[in-house]
C-alpha cells in the first residue's frame, strides 16, 4: 500500500513540476512576442532621445545666438526612394555652410513619376552618426504621409540648426561636415 501511495505522490509531484515548467515556457514565449511588437517603437524612442544611429533631434526652442567662435559646419543633402515608390526625390538646395547655432531652411522636391496617385513617408538620419544629437530640426516633412497625384511635384522644407554644443563635445569637435539623408518609402494603407 505504501508503494502505491509513494508512486502516486511521485506522479503528482512530477505533474506539478511539468505544469510549472509549461507555464514558465508559455510566459517566456508570450514575453518574447510582446517585446518583438514593442521593439520598433522602443528603438525609435531610444534613437530620438539619444541621437543613436544618426537620429536627429527636434528643437524645443530656437537657437538664441550663433557661435561665431566655432568653425562653420558644412551640411550636404541626400535623397533616396524605395523602388516600390514611383517617385523622384531630390534635394533642391545646394550644400550649406553655417555657424553652429545658425538656423537655415532648405528644400527637397518629390515628384510622382507613376501613373496613379501614391502616398509616401520619409525616414531620415545624419552622418556621421555622432552628430545626430546636435542636429536640431525645427520643421520637417518626415514621418508625415505625403500624397502626390501622377505628375505632381511638391517642395518640402526642412528648417534646422546645428547646436553649438557640437563644438564643446570632445567626441564631435572634429565634425566639419554633416550629411542629412532622407529616404521615402511607400506608405502602408
Amino acid at each position: 500500500m505504501t508503494e502505491i501511495a509513494s508512486d502516486k505522490f511521485y506522479q503528482s509531484t512530477r505533474m506539478g513540476r511539468n505544469q510549472r515548467t509549461l507555464m514558465v515556457i508559455v510566459l517566456v514565449v508570450a514575453g518574447m512576442v510582446g517585446l518583438s511588437f514593442a521593439s520598433v517603437p522602443l528603438y525609435r524612442l531610444f534613437c530620438q532621445v539619444t541621437g543613436f544611429g544618426g537620429t536627429t533631434q527636434v528643437a524645443e526652442t530656437l537657437p538664441t545666438q550663433v557661435a561665431t567662435n566655432l568653425p562653420p559646419v558644412s551640411v550636404r543633402f541626400d535623397a533616396n526612394v524605395s523602388p516600390k515608390l514611383k517617385w523622384e526625390f531630390v534635394p533642391v538646395s545646394a550644400p550649406v555652410s553655417l555657424q553652429p547655432g545658425e538656423q537655415t531652411t532648405i528644400i527637397y522636391r518629390a515628384t510622382n513619376i507613376g501613373f496613379v496617385p501614391s502616398t509616401g513617408t520619409a525616414t531620415f538620419n545624419v552622418t556621421p552618426q555622432k552628430a545626430g544629437p546636435y542636429f536640431m530640426k525645427i520643421e520637417c516633412f518626415c514621418f508625415t504621409e505625403q500624397t502626390l497625384q501622377p505628375g505632381e511635384s511638391m517642395d518640402m522644407p526642412v528648417s534646422f540648426f546645428v547646436d553649438s554644443e557640437i563644438g564643446t563635445d570632445t567626441n564631435t569637435m572634429d565634425v566639419d561636415e554633416i550629411v542629412l539623408s532622407y529616404t521615402f518609402f511607400e506608405a502602408r494603407t
